[in-house]
């Protein structure tokens, strides 16, 4: 080569990484100093990228030793190899950048190099993930195998462990369906409201899933009421002592573009867990008494099944007379039935099933198939009982079981007596040790808290497996129910991020407490 050029020492000659308009031979100094306005450009540019990243300071996580992904050509959907759509953004009603916070920007390694962070495609990213998303319907056809995905073909064969990506997104789905229940139970607290729904819809149901549309609400009645003294002088609101309130819904498929992609038109009966003091009182009566001559269920159950209001018809009329009146309308047309309930909602859901089954089988035409989804549930009847749901009415019962979870486990059997059982089907076995943001002491409350349920499920892929690296499910409502469950660097990284929930006195004095939420109000069923 020829003679080189050297800059003077006191010269940075380098070109800036972040200032496109600098050249590679450096920009004139001024008495002897380098350049002020570059300088002051590349500082602010530095600056602005801080703030749009809005990067936390480092936390004491646990070193993962992992591969960070590569750097996706486009940002990913729900984590289930979908890449998401305009249409998903619109429909999914997300609210401002903060509203909530993803578990993909809280695991270390899920998160992108810092280096790729610097992008304007992944700050879109980060944008979403640290949004509020709502669990869409499956996008994958089910069409050709619904039979299958519904319990009917082999009850859930080959589809739980490893958890088929299917089946996970369709129980995520029908688990936001209850928590829908749950928020809307404490906007009708009387029983003058519940008559005046009865036939209509709930002003305020609001369900997830835009596909299914409510036809009508429901109402669970206790045989027992509180007594007057004890009214008079209780301080708690009113919603927990009324005897009649409301319990749940019914929703059918109303999307033709959903009822070709699962092959059916699919009727859904949602059912809360417990929430007032009578259904408390009612889930204590555990003592079988009979359906038939050998079937008998838990005196409790029945009797919010079967007790009408003062207003309402009991749950159990107002169930049969609803899905008869759809099954007349869609008349022709391949449905389904599920239902599906958390605690106390799932016990009520297995009485439901048994008792549609029957009635809707007419003559040589056969009741449309019928699947429970229970998460948390008790255990119902005897023996004789959970064989005849499965055996002589076709009945299929998957459960969601965490291992940790009390309620499962009770009534505990009584030796040389008579014991209740699980209706059969087939279980879905989750570990709340498996999840990375949930410590490992977290209590009965947190382990039978719904919200635990769906964050436990939106990561489970099978037994032994680890927890889903890219499960996508908005942890804000397991923050704001079980905070003291969370792990605390998560907790922390929250508070970083400006996400606090509300306290679970606050929550509750604004009508969202229910059955397993925020600790104690936990349900014993």
């Amino acid at each position: 080569m020829s003679a080189a050029v050297t800059a003077p020492p006191c010269h940075n000659s380098r070109p800036s990484p972040l200032n496109r308009n600098s050249r590679a031979s450096g920009t004139p100094s001024i008495a002897g100093k380098p350049n002020a306005v570059s300088t002051s450009t590349t500082r602010r540019h530095l600056a602005n990228l801080d703030r749009l990243l809005v990067k936390p300071p480092p936390l004491p996580l646990p070193v993962q030793h992992r591969r960070s992904p590569p750097a996706a050509a486009s940002p990913p959907g729900d984590g289930d190899g979908e890449a998401a759509t305009p249409d998903d953004d619109a429909r999914s009603g997300r609210g401002g950048l903060l509203n909530a916070l993803n578990l993909s920007t809280l695991l270390p390694f899920t998160r992108k190099p810092a280096v790729d962070e610097m992008s304007p495609r992944s700050l879109a990213y980060m944008q979403r993930l640290l949004t509020l998303s709502p669990r869409l319907s499956p996008k994958g056809s089910i069409a050709g195998e619904w039979r299958r995905y519904h319990g009917g073909d082999g009850a859930w064969q080959g589809l739980l462990d490893p958890l088929d990506h299917n089946l996970r997104r369709e129980l995520l789905r029908y688990g936001d369906f209850v928590q829908a229940a749950y928020t809307a139970f404490h906007s009708m607290p009387s029983a003058a409201d519940a008559a005046a729904a009865s036939n209509g819809q709930h002003r305020t149901l609001v369900l997830p899933d835009r596909s299914y549309r409510p036809t009508r609400s429901l109402f669970a009645s206790s045989s027992l009421a509180i007594p007057p003294w004890a009214a008079r002088r209780s301080q708690a609101p009113r919603w927990l002592t009324q005897r009649t309130s409301f319990v749940g819904y019914v929703a059918v498929c109303d999307s033709e573009r959903e009822v070709a992609r699962m092959g059916r038109r699919d009727i859904a009966i949602v059912l809360r867990g417990t929430a007032t003091c009578p259904e408390w009182a009612e889930n204590l009566r555990a003592g079988l008494v009979p359906l038939s001559e050998d079937a008998k269920v838990a005196k409790g159950f029945l009797s919010l099944y079967k007790t009408p209001g003062d207003h309402v018809p009991s749950l159990s009329a107002a169930i049969v007379e609803e899905v008869k009146r759809l099954v007349e309308l869609y008349e022709g047309e391949e449905l389904s039935i599920t239902i599906v309930g958390h605690s106390l909602g799932a016990s009520l859901a297995v009485l439901a099933a048994d008792e549609l089954a029957s009635c809707l089988t007419a003559g040589d035409r056969p009741a449309p198939p019928i699947a429970v989804v229970s998460f948390g549930g008790p255990k119902t009847g005897n023996r004789a009982f959970a064989e005849r749901l499965q055996r002589d009415r076709g009945v299929n019962v998957l459960r969601v079981v965490n291992a940790g979870d009390v309620v499962t486990r009770v009534p505990a059997p009584i030796p040389r007596r008579e014991g209740h059982v699980h209706a059969g089907g087939a279980e879905l076995r989750l570990h709340s040790g498996d999840s990375p943001c949930l410590r490992p002491d977290a209590g009965p409350a947190c382990c039978h808290d719904l919200e635990a349920y769906l964050h436990l499920l939106d990561g489970f892929t099978g037994s032994g497996r680890p927890f889903r690296a890219d499960a996508s499910r908005s942890v804000a409502r397991l923050l704001a129910y079980q905070r003291p469950s969370v792990k605390r660097a998560y907790v922390e990284r929250a508070r970083v991020l400006g996400f606090e929930p509300a306290s679970p006195r606050t929550a509750t004095a604004n009508g969202a407490c229910a059955d397993g939420q925020y600790g104690y109000l936990a349900s014993p069923t």
